[in-house]
């Protein structure tokens, strides 16, 4: 079973990714793309050095490993994606073989996040309309309807929407996800040093999340464009 999980940043993505590298059936491998991305694009983010000398940058090499042997043999093989790293020349003939799975996020709960730690975002930044784009184009193409899970609700209640999430996707519940070690996992990207340093404390999933905060002026138009992406995925989302 190889899942491709579709989330944008600051949307519990790396918690996630821990929790099925909890599994002892399961490999991980953290954001295949975004060295492609980097790669080929003119943005240019932190660590982009050591992350170009430590990770594949071919697109077209990384595709070809979604889909080959799983590592180490495991029955499971998790891939944590970012539907905003796949730009137009990236290969996608491949999601037809992955069970895709979107997690979603409230804008605004993402949009504070990343403004603490990377400066104010744009659209593109927060992944939201590649998001929705791409569930739209797997929809379109194969007449079925992604998984949709949104991190709210698994922080909520993780091991009631954990199991409903692994019954979603076909393969046993295993608690073993609610616990990790503390210090990340062997397949953190070259990246994780910037990017997952609080995760990096963490041993389980944090509480339910406080109520959706009030963003400042500054940031309202980047929310105000997100929401209707936000609004049609989440009409899709496993129920609580």
């Amino acid at each position: 079973m190889r899942i491709a999980m579709w989330s944008g940043p600051r949307n519990l993505s790396t918690a996630m990714m821990y929790a099925f590298g909890a599994r002892a059936d399961c490999a991980v491998w953290d954001e295949p793309f975004y060295a492609p991305y980097l790669k080929h694009s003119d943005r240019v983010h932190p660590m982009q050095d050591e992350i170009f000398a430590r990770e594949e940058t071919d697109p077209v090499a990384v595709a070809k490993r979604c889909i080959g042997p799983t590592p180490e043999n495991k029955p499971v093989f998790y891939q944590k994606h970012m539907p905003h790293h796949m730009l137009e020349s990236f290969p996608l003939d491949w999601l037809s073989e992955v069970c895709n799975v979107f997690l979603i996020r409230h804008p605004a709960r993402v949009i504070t996040s990343y403004h603490k730690k990377n400066g104010a975002p744009c659209l593109e930044d927060i992944g939201i309309r590649a998001q929705c784009e791409l569930f739209n184009k797997i929809v379109s193409e194969s007449g079925q309807y992604p998984i949709v899970v949104d991190s709210s609700d698994i922080r909520q209640n993780p091991p009631v929407m954990l199991e409903k999430l692994c019954n979603a996707i076909g393969i046993p519940w295993d608690p073993a996800m609610l616990n990790w070690s503390e210090g990340g996992h062997p397949n953190d990207g070259a990246w994780a040093e910037h990017w997952y340093p609080e995760v990096w404390k963490s041993t389980g999933f944090a509480p339910a999340e406080p109520p959706i905060p009030e963003l400042p002026d500054a940031l309202q138009g980047v929310l105000k464009e997100a929401q209707p992406y936000y609004e049609q995925l989440a009409t899709h989302k496993i129920a609580p």
